[in-house]
């Protein structure tokens, strides 16, 4: 029941854990397909010289042989192991370099410690004889039979092609019947690599499509795996609960030191601030709605601060800015009218002010 619940794809997370512990999709039977028929074809393709070196070697010795100077010394030993070697190294190297390459093409370069990590069941006989006799070990047996039935097919088809050439091979030469018989193992080698690779290929989809079986995620899984690496969403609804209360309660605060309060006049409120000297455009100090407005009208009472009911310019400034922005460059006029008036009735106090402050100190008559 807990494999149907798994009906997600895996997520990068997964697929990163995955890869760490060395969990790839990855089919030997490539870099074997790859490195059989890289070595065939380098192999036929170099065929003709390396005839021809082999063919001088020999004729070099039948006449040491010849002359009687044959020793079984170091010289022979020598001579025979640097043509072995001029011939097998470049064959051996492509085919190390062609397995390297099908192995990255699969997957990339993947260091991981946990296959390495010695496990008893690897090495227990009982436990291995008892996957060779299980469900897999002879699903696997089947799968590997499928490609050794066309290789079969495809010697059997060869040889009874030319079945005629094979009975008379008495009658041809020995230098006949070595290329009959090199070109017809080139022929199966080159075409058994085909094989090969395009059942590689099939294995590669099978093993991929397994992986990502086994990869699949169940809903709640996804679940457990955000709250390890983003949290809890309690947590998180907490602390941005935290956030919130705490940007309003500075808000608050700033609203005490506002120029002037935007109101709609009951449901928006936007507090501006405005230093001449010092900015270029008024600022929003805070802004709120319902009673948030209220409270922050409260304030400005509290404070003094003057409130301007302007009810399309309220609700202008509450949309288009954000606190602690500069307002609109569109709603510069109409908020400078405001403050000019503000500051023309602020003059118009003092004015007042200083006049009754002087006509109380005039000695009575």
């Amino acid at each position: 029941m807990a494999k149907d619940n798994k009906t997600e794809k895996a997520t990068p997370r997964r697929r990163e854990k995955a890869r760490k512990r060395g969990q790839i999709t990855r089919s030997r039977e490539v870099s074997s397909a790859l490195a059989v028929l890289g070595v065939t074809l380098f192999l036929g393709w170099q065929a003709q010289d390396w005839g021809m070196q082999w063919r001088q070697w020999f004729s070099q010795w039948l006449d040491v042989a010849t002359n009687g100077e044959l020793t079984t010394g170091v010289p022979l030993m020598q001579t025979t192991a640097v043509a072995v070697l001029k011939w097998w190294i470049p064959a051996m190297l492509l085919g190390w370099t062609m397995a390297v390459f099908g192995m990255l093409s699969q997957g990339g370069f993947v260091l991981a410690s946990e296959p390495l990590t010695p496990k008893w069941e690897r090495i227990n006989p009982a436990s291995n004889i008892k996957k060779l006799f299980s469900i897999s070990g002879v699903s696997r047996f089947l799968k590997s039979m499928l490609p050794m039935s066309f290789l079969l097919y495809l010697c059997i088809s060869i040889f009874s092609r030319d079945w005629e050439q094979l009975i008379h091979a008495g009658g041809m030469g020995a230098e006949a019947v070595l290329g009959w018989a090199f070109g017809h193992a080139y022929e199966v080698a080159w075409k058994a690599g085909l094989v090969l690779l395009v059942w590689s290929g099939v294995d590669y989809l099978l093993q991929r499509l397994e992986f990502e079986k086994n990869l699949k995620m169940s809903k709640q899984d996804i679940r457990d795996e955000a709250k390890e690496t983003e949290g809890s969403p309690l947590i998180k609804g907490r602390i941005r609960r935290l956030q919130r209360e705490m940007r309003r309660k500075r808000m608050m605060q700033d609203v005490s030191r506002a120029t002037v309060v935007i109101t709609n006049p009951d449901e928006y409120a936007v507090a501006l601030d405005y230093q001449p000297d010092t900015m270029a455009a008024p600022m929003v100090l805070a802004k709120g709605r319902n009673l948030l407005a209220q409270q922050i009208k409260q304030i400005a009472r509290w404070n003094e601060i003057p409130i301007v009911e302007n009810r399309p310019l309220a609700q202008a400034l509450y949309k288009a800015a954000e606190v602690g922005q500069s307002i609109p460059i569109k709603l510069y006029a109409t908020v400078a009218e405001i403050l000019a008036f503000l500051y023309r009735t602020q003059s118009h106090m003092r004015t007042r002010a200083a006049s009754a402050a002087l006509e109380g100190q005039r000695p009575e008559a």
